[in-house]
């Protein structure tokens, strides 16, 4: 037995040392090496026991050196198996844009891929600075690219970052492109084989994202209100200068900037994750409301995609704030462009609420249910508007094929505008929703882990032992979303429907977390039942939630 143990310890010692020999990063080869010398194979074993999977969310994971860490190493075979599959797939000379945030290492793992894209015999143009990922996805289309690259790891925690993959359509990858990338990635042999030339590429100007910004227009109706002030928190990020340079060229008034998280810091000081919906993340922008009393509080996440939103309500946890659900929110866009009268298809996934597929059949309009992520619903042929409930939203599909935190932002701004002309809220409106579709209320079980094992447990558990009542509701019927649906392909989900309920139970694509969505649907016959509504589905979200746990083990 010692000798076997010997022999996996000296492997796995050979394997951390042929990846120092090659490691192109200084900063890596000495964290790498201080690990070796250490003798710490505890830590070598959890760095060098496989490696990220490049899937359809493309790469993100912790920082670090080896093969289950990002790192230049990783990147630049990210890059290399990126640029064979194009080239596979006839693209031998096409423009690859690539883009990037302002965590730590983006700009490099962003100057590698333009360096290893160029040495493949490709074109590479890089954006200009850090700038939000819908900028990037909005370039690719803009500039006739065959593929672009996002180096963001969004809003998952500082010590991460990511690489997310578009092809020429705009459009996050989906299978197959995902595991063709990944064959071509594994594929990759030294990274000496690599070829990375020291120029050849572009850098572009601010001509993309100046066309950028001159598409948000297309957002807004013409002559539409323009007076809701807002207070706007960039959460670190990128945002904060394309979001305010959209609303000047809108005319709306000048967002209050939560100054203490308005300019870009990768070590996110102020938020525990840079994520508008964790606890916390918003308290900034709520001292700043309080202070100056907006009509809506508006956040985008660090790589400026998605959108939140926060309104007046005295019964909120902001002390007079609360932030809208992102099924709120997405419910408010809907029902204001029915009021517009956009056509087209109105889609979302599945763990998003059935609200929306309630709005499209009142307003005539074509409603589609996809899997959870933008690069489902970015797919959707004659979309109109798509949102995901984790504060995504697709207002301007003809401009951006993905979600959208600034246009998001501009459109939910005008809807408060027009409201606030009327002397109603979007509080109001949302009431009014809940009494013509019923009350939709949701809420999300969400379990971070260390170990990833115990998501497989819970998912195990509730395959084998499946509840037949939560909350005291009857589950009329269970499905395992891995066999597929009649619309949807297989997928890692359960979903659970109940007597005026839907549960979907999933583990998250980005990050270490078992998410339960949960949706209760009431019958509202006036305004005068909401507070009565509202008590009875907080109640029954709160018994789901401790049921499904109980059944899951978490």
């Amino acid at each position: 037995m010692q000798d076997v143990q010997d022999d996996v310890q000296d492997e796995l010692i050979a394997r951390a040392q042929a990846w120092l020999a090659e490691d192109p990063d200084p900063e890596t080869r000495a964290e790498l090496s201080a690990l070796l010398d250490a003798g710490d194979t505890a830590e070598l074993a959890a760095r060098f026991g496989g490696t990220l999977q490049f899937g359809t969310a493309g790469l993100r994971g912790e920082l670090g050196a080896g093969p289950m860490r990002m790192n230049r190493a990783v990147v630049i075979r990210a890059a290399a198996g990126l640029a064979a599959y194009l080239k596979a797939q006839g693209q031998t000379d096409g423009l690859v844009v690539i883009g990037y945030d302002a965590r730590h290492k983006s700009a490099d793992f962003a100057r590698d891929t333009a360096a290893v894209i160029t040495g493949a015999g490709l074109r590479a143009a890089v954006l200009p600075r850090p700038l939000p990922t819908p900028v990037l996805a909005y370039a690719i289309r803009h500039l006739g690219a065959v593929a672009g690259v996002e180096v963001t790891a969004s809003h998952n925690p500082p010590r991460d970052n990511g690489y997310k993959v578009y092809l020429g359509d705009g459009s996050q990858i989906v299978p197959p492109a995902d595991a063709e990338i990944a064959a071509e990635i594994d594929a990759v042999a030294a990274l000496a084989d690599v070829p990375r030339p020291e120029s050849g590429w572009e850098i572009l100007g601010d001509e993309v994202l100046d066309a950028y910004l001159a598409r948000t227009d297309a957002v807004l109706a013409k002559g539409s209100a323009r007076t809701a002030r807002t207070v706007y928190t960039a959460m670190h990020g990128v945002g904060k200068d394309v979001l305010l340079a959209a609303f000047a060229r809108a005319g709306f008034p000048e967002p209050v900037l939560v100054a203490e998280q308005a300019e870009p810091d990768p070590d996110f000081p102020t938020v525990a994750f840079p994520n508008p919906e964790e606890p916390g993340a918003m308290d900034l922008a709520f001292a700043a409301a309080r202070a100056t009393d907006p009509d809506l509080v508006i956040a985008n996440d660090p790589d400026a995609d998605r959108c939140a939103v926060a309104v007046r309500d005295g019964d909120g946890d902001g002390d007079g704030w609360r932030m809208l659900r992102g099924d709120e929110v997405g419910a408010l866009l809907a029902e204001h462009l029915v009021r517009r009268g956009a056509r087209g298809v109105f889609a979302e996934s599945i763990v998003s609420s059935s609200l929306l597929g309630r709005i499209a059949e009142r307003a005539g309009v074509p409603y589609e249910e996809t899997l959870t992520g933008f690069k489902w619903i970015a797919r959707v042929e004659g979309l109109r508007f798509g949102y995901e409930e984790a504060l995504g939203y697709c207002v301007d599909p003809e401009g951006v094929r993905d979600k959208d935190g600034i246009t998001a932002a501009l459109l939910i701004t005008e809807l408060a505008s027009e409201l606030k002309e009327q002397g109603r809220t979007l509080t109001d409106l949302l009431d009014d929703i809940a009494v013509t579709y019923g009350l939709h209320a949701t809420d999300q079980l969400s379990v971070r882990v260390e170990d990833l094992s115990l998501i497989a447990d819970a998912m195990r558990r509730l395959r084998e032992q499946p509840p037949t009542r939560l909350a005291g509701l009857a589950v009329t019927s269970a499905e395992d979303l891995t066999r597929g649906t009649a619309t949807l392909p297989p997928t890692d989900g359960l979903r659970y429907a109940l007597d005026g309920a839907r549960v979907i139970v999933r583990p998250s694509g980005t990050e270490p977390k078992l998410k339960c969505y949960l949706e209760v649907v009431l019958p509202v016959a006036a305004h005068a039942d909401l507070p009565s509504a509202r008590a009875k589905a907080t109640e029954l979200l709160t018994a789901i939630k401790r049921d499904l746990s109980e059944a899951a083990g978490i």
